[in-house]
C-alpha cells in the first residue's frame, strides 16, 4: 500500500538534514520493497547517548514500515581508527576491547531498534581474509585529490598537519561494506557524508544499484554548543540512571528544546508547532516542556 503524504514526509523531513537523492528514496518508498538499512559503528565505545538516538530512531521507523536493518559491527575499521571530523586520529583498540564494546552496544542498540527485523554482520566476515591484491584493487579506483574533498582532511593538508594513510583508506572499507551487505540505503550524520557518498560511488563502480544516503543532523550536547559526545562530556546517555537523565536534562539550554523534541520524540507535528509557537511567545515555562521531554521516553 503506498505511504500517506504524511508519513512520507515524516521519513524524509522530521529527524532527516539531507537525503541523497531524495527523489529516488521516496519512489523506493512507495514501490513498496523492503529496503536493506545499513548502519554501521566502530564499536570504540561502550556507552550510546541520546545523539545515536536520532539515528536509530529513523532506523526503528523504517523498520515499521516493513524495511530490514543491517547493522555492521566494526570490529576490523575500530581497530583502525578514523577521525570523523575530528583534528586527531582515534587511538587503536585490542580485539579484546571491541568485542567487549560491542556486545554492550548492541544492548543498548535494540532497546530502540527492533532486533526481530535487524540483520547483525562483522566486517571480520570479509576483511578477516583480505590480502594486498585486494587493497590494490579497493584502491584503484579513486583518486588521493577525491579523499582530500573530505573536509577533515582538506583542513589537515592546508595546515600542513599529518594524515596518516590509514585514514586515507577508511572511507573505502566503510564504502566495501555497502558492496558487501547490497546496501539499499546507508543512515550516518551530516559529519559522515563523504563516507556515504564514496559507499554510493564504489556500489555503482561494482554494478550495484548505488545506495541511497540517509544524513541525520548533529544532536547538540547539553553544553549548548558542542556534538553531543561522551570525551566532552555533554551526553545523556541511554543507561543514564533515572536521576542522572533528569538533571541533564533540566540543564539544558532552552533554545534546543524544540531541536530536541523534534528528533527524539514522536510528537505529533502539531503538538511539535504548538511547543514551538509556546516557546516563540514565552507562553510556557520552557521547564514544563523540558519535563514533557523526559515523559515522552526519549
Amino acid at each position: 500500500m503506498p505511504l500517506s503524504e504524511a508519513t512520507m514526509n515524516m521519513v524524509t523531513e522530521r529527524g532527516a538534514a539531507e537525503i541523497i537523492d531524495i527523489v529516488e528514496f521516496r519512489r523506493l518508498l512507495q514501490e513498496g520493497k523492503p529496503l536493506r538499512l545499513k548502519m554501521g559503528f566502530d564499536p570504540s565505545s561502550r556507552d550510546i547517548h541520546l545523539g545515536h538516538v536520532v539515528g536509530l530512531r529513523k532506523l526503528r521507523q523504517l523498520q515499521d514500515l516493513g524495511h530490514k536493518v543491517v547493522l555492521i559491527v566494526g570490529d576490523w575499521t575500530a581497530q583502525i581508527g578514523d577521525p570523523s571530523g575530528q583534528s586527531v586520529t582515534r587511538p587503536v583498540l585490542t580485539h579484546e576491547s571491541v568485542i567487549a564494546n560491542a556486545a554492550t552496544y548492541m544492548k543498548q542498540f535494540f532497546k530502540v531498534v527492533d532486533q526481530a527485523k535487524t540483520e547483525v554482520v562483522w566486517q571480520s566476515e570479509w576483511y578477516g581474509n583480505f590480502t594486498l591484491t585486494d587493497v590494490v584493487k579497493l584502491t584503484g579506483g579513486f583518486t588521493v585529490a577525491q579523499m582530500l574533498a573530505r573536509d577533515d582532511f582538506r583542513k589537515r593538508f592546508d595546515q600542513n598537519r599529518p594524515i596518516a594513510i590509514t585514514e586515507l583508506l577508511y572511507p573505502l572499507l566503510q564504502a566495501y561494506d555497502s558492496v558487501m551487505v547490497e546496501a539499499d540505503v546507508e543512515f550516518g550524520g551530516t559529519d559522515q557524508k563523504f563516507n556515504l557518498l564514496v559507499g554510493r560511488a564504489l556500489q555503482s563502480m561494482m554494478g550495484q544499484r548505488p545506495q541511497q544516503c540517509f544524513l541525520m543532523p548533529i544532536l547538540v550536547g547539553t553544553d549548548g554548543t558542542q556534538k553531543m559526545s561522551k570525551s566532552l562530556g555533554n551526553f545523556v546517555a541511554v543507561e543514564d540512571l533515572p536521576d542522572s537523565m533528569y538533571g541533564k536534562i533540566m540543564s539544558l539550554p532552552d533554545n534546543l528544546i524544540v531541536d530536541y523534541f523534534e528528533v527524539l520524540t514522536d510528537v505529533s507535528e502539531e503538538e511539535f508547532m504548538e511547543i514551538r509557537s509556546a516557546l516563540d511567545e514565552q507562553s510556557v515555562n520552557p521547564m514544563d516542556l523540558k519535563k514533557h521531554l523526559l515523559l515522552c521516553k526519549i
